[in-house]
């Protein structure tokens, strides 16, 4: 059996880690959550909030590159890209802290992992 407040504040963590930065940095609490880790559901949140920055990064390329080849035109893409990215992150934390006996699945996003 595996101690439920240690699994929400674990699973959480990974999902929260994101908030830190958007850089390469912040996906280091989710690696290192598995080696460390040795709850399945923790391990499982660890993998789908890595794949979560792996698509905030592709998507964020993807946005900044329209908005230059839109000289700016699009410039209103940035916030509905941290609307999303903020409100599936605060979703993703309520979902492990309330329901942790299951990992949390991003929708719309490329699993790599």
């Amino acid at each position: 059996m595996y101690d439920p407040d240690k699994r929400k504040l674990l699973s959480a963590l990974c999902h929260g880690a994101i908030f830190f930065s958007t850089t390469f940095v912040s996906v280091g609490i989710p690696i290192a959550m598995l080696f460390i880790a040795n709850d399945p559901v923790v391990l499982e949140n660890a993998k789908e909030s890595i794949n979560f920055h792996f698509n905030v990064w592709i998507y964020g390329i993807i946005i900044t590159a329209l908005i230059w080849i839109t000289l700016g035109l699009l410039f209103p893409l940035i916030g509905i890209g941290y609307l999303l990215h903020w409100g599936l992150t605060i979703w993703a934390i309520a979902s492990v802290l309330t329901n942790p006996d299951q990992p949390f699945r991003y929708p719309f996003i490329f699993r790599v992992l």
